[in-house]
């Protein structure tokens, strides 16, 4: 009993260290040393169902620690009590301790530990991706974005690609640990495998996957920092209009950005006087504005949190397609709309879906990829506007998140995005990260969090297909798929 407590601790510590490897901290070295001791834990209980215990108390470590910022959305800006506010944290971290729990669960039933986890790891990491509508927050493969050696098979094998082969390597490391005692040649092979992996990656580090298209447009990211206890407070509504205003007329760039909701009324409700002197303004620079504010459709009664463009070119609507549950729609409405009702005050919590298939806005003469906020963080939607686009566009509001981590860790997720597709990306937000990232991932200009800035730099376009964008996961899924019956076939004939 005192050594399975041991493990427990230890299991969860090991969690806790992983988010390191995310961002602020990068350190991409400390998930696969976290996951190592976890398989080892694995290799070394009883039975399945201790092995699932093990990966839970992991994930209780991973998640509370690294997203315990859920609690400030819906405490600080929510108005949720303190209790039910941590309470429904909790929840939410037991919940995603699952994923790890079920990996040490079926690896252990599978066996072959040192194939079994890495593959099963990466597929919880996409199940997460999609199940109730999908949370890949610390995905184990951004933990190489942008600095670790494995961060090229990016562009092949997705993000869920590179959760697999960082797992991999774990597992070697893990189970040389377990086989202290195994001959030279087996050491031998096992440092070659772990060379062979990190090599590749760097090799493929060095691939061009892309081509600038066109000249560099100068662009101008419009960061407001609003602060969100009175964004949506209807007599603070006018004085962030005339902010913003002001703000875009103070740059002269070929394309500014505005924040996810910048203007917080209803498109409709902005006077002629407003949408004129934004159109006016990027007609004088012979450019474009595009800003995020909710759309309302009167023929179907329903609001979309939306991204329309004003100047040069026609304007041009992009309307937000993977919403955040509890935040912008209510799942089970039936069941918890007591939850809103009685314990949360969430502006914009029942919006309506874009569209699945949304054409790039074509923005300072670039065909521009827009996406709003949480839909970054799924690269295999981000590619269903490539590869016609040649550069990409987030608007985010993560003021949500208060002076947290998050904030941070979803410009990650942005930079694995640009690796992904070849791609430069542009994100303005609220209170940041506002930042532009180059086709590699890598920062070139970020306004300082929590200031009133236009980050202004320049932006090249770019064209052609990583394999990534060409076959998206799929061929992760199959490869996985390949290995887990291969396993399968393996214990059935030992079985026998």
């Amino acid at each position: 009993m005192i050594k399975m407590n041991k493990d427990f601790l230890f299991a969860f510590v090991a969690g806790l260290l992983a988010v390191f490897g995310f961002a602020p901290y990068y350190i991409w070295l400390a998930p696969i040393l976290s996951l190592a001791a976890l398989f080892y834990l694995w290799s070394q209980s009883s039975h399945a169902k201790q092995s699932f215990q093990i990966g839970f108390s992991f994930g209780l470590g991973l998640y509370v620690f690294g997203i315990y910022w859920i609690y400030i959305c819906l405490h600080d800006f929510g108005g949720m009590p303190w209790w039910f506010a941590g309470f429904c944290t909790l929840c939410l971290c037991a919940f995603m301790a699952l994923f790890p729990a079920m990996v040490g669960y079926f690896s252990k039933r599978l066996g072959s530990l040192l194939w079994s986890a890495p593959v099963i790891w990466a597929l919880s990491d996409w199940v997460r991706s999609w199940i109730f509508t999908g949370f890949p927050w610390l995905t184990l493969g951004y933990s190489q974005v942008p600095f670790g050696p494995l961060v090229g098979y990016l562009p092949i094998v997705g993000v869920y690609g590179v959760s697999m082969i960082t797992a991999l390597i774990a597992s070697l490391i893990a189970y040389w640990i377990v086989n202290r005692n195994i001959s030279v040649f087996l050491q031998r092979n096992i440092i070659i495998a772990v060379t062979f992996c990190i090599v590749v990656g760097l090799v493929l580090k060095s691939i061009e996957w892309s081509s600038p298209v066109g000249k560099p447009i100068q662009v101008a990211l419009v960061q407001g920092n609003i602060n969100q206890e009175i964004k949506w407070s209807p007599e603070y509504a006018q004085s962030t209009i005339d902010l913003y205003l002001s703000m875009v007329k103070s740059t002269h760039a070929d394309l500014i950005v505005l924040p996810e909701t910048a203007l917080p009324v209803v498109a409709s409700q902005l006077s002629p006087e407003v949408t004129q002197a934004l159109t006016q303004h990027a007609k004088q620079n012979q450019g474009d504005i595009v800003m995020g504010v909710v759309q309302y459709d009167e023929r179907t009664n329903e609001y979309f949190n939306s991204a329309i463009s004003y100047g040069s070119a026609p304007s041009q609507v992009y309307s937000k397609n993977h919403l955040v549950p509890f935040g912008e729609f209510i799942p089970l409405k039936a069941i918890l709309g007591w939850v809103y009702r009685d314990w949360l005050n969430m502006p914009l919590s029942d919006l309506s879906r874009g569209g699945k298939h949304q054409k790039p806005m074509q923005l300072g003469n670039q065909k521009v990829a827009v996406n709003i906020c949480y839909e970054d963080v799924f690269g295999e939607e981000i590619i269903r506007q490539l590869p016609e686009a040649t550069m990409l566009v987030n608007i985010s509001n993560d003021a949500w998140y208060g002076k947290s981590f998050a904030a941070n860790q979803h410009m990650q997720f942005s930079q694995a995005r640009a690796i992904e597709t070849g791609r430069m990306v542009l994100r303005a937000t609220n209170t940041g990260a506002t930042v532009i990232i180059d086709q590699h991932g890598m920062e070139l200009a970020h306004a300082p969090h929590d200031t009133q800035m236009n980050l202004t730099g320049s932006a090249q376009g770019y064209i052609g297909e990583t394999p990534y964008v060409r076959w998206g996961n799929w061929p992760f899924i199959i490869i996985s798929v390949v290995i887990i019956s291969l396993l399968l076939r393996n214990k059935m004939r030992n079985n026998k």
